[in-house]
């Protein structure tokens, strides 16, 4: 949609259920979180095409249990952190390669997520858990999980 005009430019297709939006690689690329189809599609910005789609595997799990929604991307533009919903993992994936570099486990049903403002933790909502996980970005490890309440399904950092 052009912002000035309120005028659609192009409808892009993407895949099942399309959930959240990030900008990754300083606004060239725009991520879809496709909640159906355990991906993220990748939109060149220039060309409003989609240029891959970045399909997610756990170990143990069959596609229909790995159901992304919630995403954000690092301040300093190198990762794009993709809640796993049902599979109750964050993945890290690389900006540059569209590779996952690592799977965190979290609390059941991880739908929002948000970064503190130096990007070195991540916090993770639970959804189904009640609770909210905070991830030490660099290590990509677990840090603590805290109880905050019935089914969690954003989070809001502030510094």
């Amino acid at each position: 949609i052009d912002t000035a005009t309120l005028q659609i430019l192009k409808t892009i297709p993407v895949g099942k259920r399309p959930r959240r939006l990030a900008l990754a690689a300083g606004g060239a690329q725009l991520w879809v979180t496709n909640e159906k189809d355990a991906s993220v599609s990748v939109i060149s910005t220039a060309t409003l095409a989609v240029t891959d789609t970045i399909v997610f595997a756990v170990d143990g799990l069959e596609a229909a249990g790995i159901t992304p929604v919630g995403m954000v991307a690092a301040p300093d533009g190198r990762t794009v952190y993709v809640a796993l919903g049902r599979a109750n993992r964050v993945a890290f994936v690389d900006v540059a390669s569209h590779r996952v570099r690592a799977l965190v486990p979290v609390g059941k049903r991880a739908w929002a997520l948000a970064l503190d403002a130096d990007g070195k933790r991540l916090f993770v909502a639970g959804g189904l858990s009640d609770d909210l996980t905070a991830i030490d970005t660099v290590d990509a490890r677990p840090l603590k999980t805290i109880p905050v309440g019935r089914v969690p399904n954003a989070v809001l950092v502030g510094d």
